[in-house]
């Protein structure tokens, strides 16, 4: 695992972004050549067993080369309480898939998220259904943009906030 927002995949696939949540879960992908980062879907959790099976079945039906999961800080850029839980999460990931995890500054992308869709003037039910998808759809676009040469987005990566 690593926090660098620089890291790249080193081969050829999809880098796939996951907005962490403990009941659902946005999920956002690149295209193959990890150029564009598009919305793919919202996961319900459904226990330890059923997540492993969803979370290999996607690696391995999208080609996925690189795990970016969105890490929740504070505006001061200190990690938050949540990130435990992420990292936690992030190693999980790593082990049930064989595919490398980093990490990366989530913050407003669920507010961004809710900014895009009420401009869109989605109803709430709607809302719901797309945020989190949303959410690790800007997460993933910032990753992407932070590996173009932009300046990352700052990051403690052993705070205890």
């Amino acid at each position: 695992m690593n926090d660098d927002p620089q890291v790249k995949a080193e081969v050829p696939g999809r880098i796939a972004a996951v907005d962490f949540g403990t009941v659902r879960m946005g999920i956002a992908i690149t295209d193959p050549q990890q150029k564009i980062a598009s919305p793919l879907e919202q996961y319900v959790r459904r226990g330890q067993s059923r997540d492993s099976e969803y979370f290999r079945e996607l690696a391995d039906r999208e080609g996925i080369v690189l795990w970016v999961v969105g890490l929740p800080v504070h505006l001061s850029g200190q990690e938050s309480q949540k990130s435990t839980e992420v990292r936690k999460f992030g190693e999980w990931l790593t082990a049930t898939t064989g595919v490398c995890v980093t990490f990366f500054d989530e913050r407003f992308s669920t507010q961004f998220a809710d900014e895009v869709l009420m401009q869109g003037a989605a109803s709430k039910k709607k809302r719901k259904q797309k945020r989190d998808k949303i959410a690790a759809q800007i997460i993933l676009a910032a990753y992407l943009e932070a590996g173009s040469g932009d300046p990352p987005l700052p990051l403690d990566d052993g705070g205890d906030a």
